[in-house]
């Protein structure tokens, strides 16, 4: 039988692996997809933990997470759209724009 210990280390396997992907990317559309990957391991552990405490209040909690992280990835892929337009690039290492 699957246990919240189970979610929960399914959670850590995959904030790992998104915490990994965004030090060692450069490409800006891929450290935005670990960045998500990251998200939704945190909404699996607020998702196991209202299950395994028997209340709705995570699973509710979660459903205003995914509508604020939907509208994080329209503004985040404007943004790199509008980037790749002036810089033909979308590494991170050409992300001095916005220096003085």
């Amino acid at each position: 039988m699957i246990t919240v210990n189970h979610y929960m280390l399914l959670s850590a396997i995959l904030f790992s692996i998104g915490t990994f992907g965004v030090l060692t990317r450069k490409n800006a559309i891929v450290i935005f997809m670990c960045i998500e990957v990251m998200l939704n391991s945190v909404n699996l552990t607020f998702i196991a933990v209202s299950r395994h405490v028997g209340n709705m209040d995570g699973q509710i909690f979660v459903f205003f997470v995914m509508t604020v992280a939907a509208a994080e990835a329209a503004v985040g892929l404007a943004l790199m759209i509008a980037f790749f337009r002036n810089s033909d690039s979308i590494d991170v290492d050409d992300f001095n724009m916005l220096k003085w």
